[in-house]
């Protein structure tokens, strides 16, 4: 931005100059032509005044070119001032226009045409990130509000079995154990919707630090595949693992991992009962490549570019079973770039594709 205010200084300051240069320029010329045209008519010589005139003018030549070029100076200096601020009038209201996200796109004048469109550059964003704040905190409000009246239906049904358990002493073992069975369900489902909250808050007061040292991310992808054993097998699914021996990379293991479980869980979750989960892994060219695929339904072009925004869930009809806050992903990337790394997502004929970049020293 700097340079294009340089060059409108530059610009203005040329034309001062020049107009200056053009007044001295012109003075000359009509001091030279007015001797010219009265040595070669002699008419004047009829008038005392006029002849006076002319010899003054003559003799303190130097002194009238002096006069006629302050004069221009002045004239100059005084049109330079008032367009230079003209220019900052404009470049001012131009910047109280950018308050106003819903305005009309800036217009200055021919020569700061870089600066207008450096400023409606900085409007267009602002719009856009004004929108993109608040859709954000709508979703998050609603996702609030959701969650909190969502955790009225495990809580009832905890306290309800609950109840009966203690009211009801000669229930059958069997019945017992079924009621029990059902209370500790809708406890835990209680605790993921708390942890939930959890997610919301620390996403949004927080922020991350990584805690780097070598890891072997290999062996962290077996870890992980591991502990998602029953919920793959309760969903029907397999997972097959194509991974190096050793894959070292300096990392902060314990965000790294929450990055792969995201990855895993979303999985899990999106897959049609019976297909398999891959996650493949493979380093060279300075750069760690990871791939989780799914089977499942294809992700529409418009949902998958926000996928990685905050409180963004794929499914709303399916969140509370399947779902979360919306803040997965969103992490799982945030975590991914203040690695140095990427992350993206592909989804055709029914297979998603996560891939996750890692740059390796």
């Amino acid at each position: 931005m700097s340079s294009y205010n340089e060059r409108v200084s530059r610009r203005l300051l040329e034309q001062y100059v020049l107009r200056i240069l053009g007044s001295a320029g012109a003075i000359l010329l009509l001091q030279l032509l007015c001797t010219v045209f009265f040595s070669l008519f002699g008419f004047w010589r009829r008038s005392v005044i006029l002849t006076y005139l002319l010899y003054w003018c003559r003799d303190y030549t130097a002194l009238l070119f002096l006069l006629c070029l302050a004069v221009s100076w002045l004239w100059c200096s005084v049109r330079f001032i008032r367009k230079s601020l003209a220019f900052l009038d404009e470049v001012v209201e131009a910047a109280e226009q950018l308050t106003y996200l819903d305005g009309e796109p800036i217009e200055l004048s021919p020569e700061l045409i870089s600066v207008e469109e450096h400023l409606n550059l900085a409007h267009n964003r602002a719009v856009r990130d004004a929108y993109a704040a608040r859709e954000a905190e709508q979703r998050k409000n609603d996702l609030v509000v959701y969650l909190a009246h969502d955790l009225k239906t495990p809580l009832t049904s905890v306290i309800g079995y609950l109840t009966l358990l203690r009211d009801e002493p000669d229930l059958s073992p069997k019945s017992r154990a079924r009621y029990t069975g059902v209370a500790l369900d809708k406890a835990e489902r209680l605790e993921d919707l708390i942890n939930e909250f959890f997610d919301i808050t620390r996403f949004n007061i927080s922020h991350l630090e990584l805690e780097r040292r070598p890891c072997d991310l290999a062996r962290m992808l077996q870890q992980v595949a591991s502990e998602f054993a029953p919920m793959l097998e309760g969903s029907g699914l397999t997972c097959e693992l194509s991974l190096p021996e050793i894959l070292c990379c300096p990392c902060d293991p314990d965000k790294l991992a929450r990055v792969f479980d995201n990855l895993l869980r979303n999985a899990c979750h999106y897959s049609t009962p019976g297909t398999v989960v891959r996650i493949a892994a493979e380093g060279g060219g300075g750069t760690a490549r990871f791939t989780f695929s799914n089977t499942g339904v294809t992700i529409p072009p418009e949902k998958l570019e926000r996928i990685f925004d905050q409180f963004f869930r794929l499914d709303t009809a399916r969140a509370t079973r399947t779902g979360g806050a919306g803040l997965g992903l969103a992490i799982a990337r945030e975590i991914v770039e203040l690695h140095g790394g990427t992350i993206s997502a592909q989804s055709e004929d029914g297979v998603t594709v996560f891939t996750v970049c890692l740059p390796v020293p």
